[in-house]
């Protein structure tokens, strides 16, 4: 039977008892984690966020009624008990900070019982996670998430806290606000009031806080959630929060100025870890040519070579094709050691990089005797192998693979395949905090699906002044002040200088295939805010649930938020989305087609 906790008042969590507490009493609450019941002594193991503290219970310290009632005490009771603490008397244990100390009960109230859940509340979990998600109440009673969360909070107060250190001011822009379909498909949410009108959930505060600087707020910060129908990944969700910031009056180093300055703080308070400043700094083609991606993974080499020079006279029809296109290259990456990966394994290789654009993937293996095995060595002259496996600088031993495309599906493979090879080889340190920024990224991107050029990252993102005049005749060249912060292969935050000339602006959206009255249509209110004097301005965005899923050095962004989606954006748990009543349909002028 459950009782009130009347007169009772919690003194300590269970992980704030110390041993400076011996021969104290303590009021501790909690769920029961497990009871062994030894026959006149019975053991429980109390948990709630802190940790876990062992109570003992034994005839003679407590009533009879008492040690009855604790005789019945079950997984996931929550129970309230008052009691001394004394140094164990029993084996310690280690794995606890609370594990040289014991809690002698003299007192217990069950406040509430529980049901057998339907998997254990442990660490690292076993329970398919569709089961997990669907009791995401008990899930997140499990110790491994409470941590995460816990850091999760930490991180987004020391954020504030040096944000408003450094002269920010918190302000919140509007959840429901006009859909400007230029990036990822909307959230529409109908109105009822305007009946055919839909307002949009924000996919980020950008155009808010570029007026925000308009209206000359100068430093502005907001932990912001954000909304975009995408197809669902590890690291991304249809809602997610952004720690959000622009800034007046400035240009691309004082923003990553301060925000280095952050990720310090952020890291050394939060997990006792040092991030040497300044960060280390790469132009998007470096990224590029030596890594295949645009966030790199720095914890490892293999970096890719391009062989094209070197591979130009060879006869190899794959290589001569590839080198016959405008931007093709042949490209290849070492993987040191593996020459001996047997043919199976390589063959998978293949395959794996198929999934990723390439016909194929060219390799050689050279063996610890120096002879070399490959997939197209009878297609080479004599001189032509060791010339490429000198211009890839291989060794006995090691495994070459080599991609011949156009350069952005070889940078496509040859990066995916690199990151493929380290995590196979276990060279992914969690550990090991490596941070990149990846600055000067091209102003646009060609979509064959649109036929026109696309911005990189949004409309109002500057280019640099020294490309400007190419922005007619070769519009793909022109680079942006844009720069994306990199830890350990993803990307945790991008930003850029704005644009605040209309001239550009104007030139930008004509670019980007916008008529004036599209663009007025779209972006009219920020347009108009900019006829009134607009400052230079900056900002930077970081994903807080990417950044804290790093931190806690997990896989999946699901392990770090409260109550996440699955892969088709459902919630098991609430099971959302649902149908909804035919009268709110009809209230808001709704009518859902029939599926034929």
């Amino acid at each position: 039977m459950a009782e009130s906790m009347k007169g009772m008042h919690r003194s300590h969590r269970c992980g704030e008892v110390t041993e400076a507490l011996i021969g104290s009493k303590v009021t501790l609450m909690g769920w029961v984690q497990k009871s062994r019941n030894k026959g006149g002594i019975i053991f429980v193991d109390l948990r709630d966020r802190s940790g876990i503290m062992q109570l003992i219970f034994e005839n003679g310290s407590i009533d009879e009624a008492g040690f009855e009632k604790a005789g019945k005490l079950r997984s996931e009771f929550v129970i309230a008990v008052t009691g001394t603490v004394e140094r164990r008397s029993g084996a310690v244990n280690e794995n606890l900070k609370t594990g040289t100390m014991e809690v002698r009960v003299d007192y217990l109230r069950v406040l509430s019982e529980s049901e057998t859940p339907p998997f254990p509340v442990e660490e690292n979990s076993k329970t398919k996670e569709e089961i997990r998600l669907k009791y995401r109440y008990l899930d997140l009673r499990r110790p491994d998430l409470q941590r995460n969360l816990m850091l999760r909070s930490q991180v987004a107060t020391l954020t504030r806290k040096f944000m408003a250190e450094e002269g920010f001011l918190e302000i919140e822009t509007p959840m429901l606000c006009k859909s400007t379909p230029e990036g990822a498909r909307d959230y529409l949410v109908p109105s009822r009031v305007h009946p055919g009108s839909f307002y949009a959930l924000p996919q980020s505060p950008q155009l808010f806080k570029q007026l925000l600087m308009c209206s000359g707020y100068d430093r502005y910060i907001q932990i912001a959630r954000c909304f975009r129908d995408e197809d669902l990944r590890a690291d991304r969700q249809p809602e997610f929060t952004q720690i959000d910031m622009e800034l007046s009056f400035v240009d691309v180093d004082d923003v990553i100025d301060v925000n280095e300055r952050l990720l310090a703080y952020l890291f050394k308070e939060a997990l006792g870890v040092e991030v040497s400043l300044p960060i280390q700094r790469m132009t998007w083609q470096e990224a590029m040519d030596r890594f295949g991606s645009d966030k790199p993974d720095l914890r490892f080499g293999m970096e890719l070579k391009n062989v094209s020079e070197a591979v130009k006279d060879f006869e190899f029809g794959v290589f001569q094709s590839a080198l016959a296109l405008k931007d093709g290259s042949v490209r290849g990456i070492n993987a040191k050691g593996q020459g001996a990966m047997p043919r199976k394994k390589i063959d998978k290789l293949v395959e794996f990089a198929k999934g990723y654009g390439a016909k194929g993937l060219a390799y050689i293996a050279i063996q610890e005797d120096g002879t070399a095995k490959s997939s197209f060595a009878k297609f080479l002259k004599e001189g032509e192998m060791e010339s490429l496996i000198a211009a890839m600088e291989g060794q006995p031993g090691d495994l070459l693979l080599f991609a011949a495309d156009k350069n952005k599906i070889v940078w496509n493979v040859l990066g995916a395949l690199r990151l493929h090879l380290a995590e196979e080889l276990g060279l992914l340190d969690k550990n090991e905090f490596r941070f990149v920024w990846i600055t000067e990224f091209p102003l646009l991107e060609w979509s064959d699906e649109e036929n026109r050029f696309m911005a990189m990252h949004h409309p109002f993102t500057m280019p640099m002044e020294e490309d400007w005049d190419k922005i007619d005749s070769d519009p793909g060249s022109v680079r942006a002040k844009a720069y994306d912060i990199v830890l350990n292969g993803n990307e945790i935050g991008g930003g850029s200088v704005r644009i605040h000339q209309d001239d550009i602006q104007e030139k930008m959206f004509e670019v980007l295939g916008f008529t004036k009255e599209q663009a007025w249509d779209q972006f009219g209110f920020l347009l108009s805010a900019f006829k009134y004097g607009v400052p230079p301005h900056a900002g930077l965005a970081y994903g807080l649930d990417r950044l804290v899923m790093l931190m806690a050095k997990q896989d999946s962004i699901r392990d770090v938020i409260a109550f996440p989606k699955v892969k088709d954006a459902s919630d098991l748990m609430c099971e959302a989305p649902s149908r909804v009543d035919e009268k709110q349909l009809q209230e808001l002028g709704i009518r859902i087609a029939e599926e034929e």
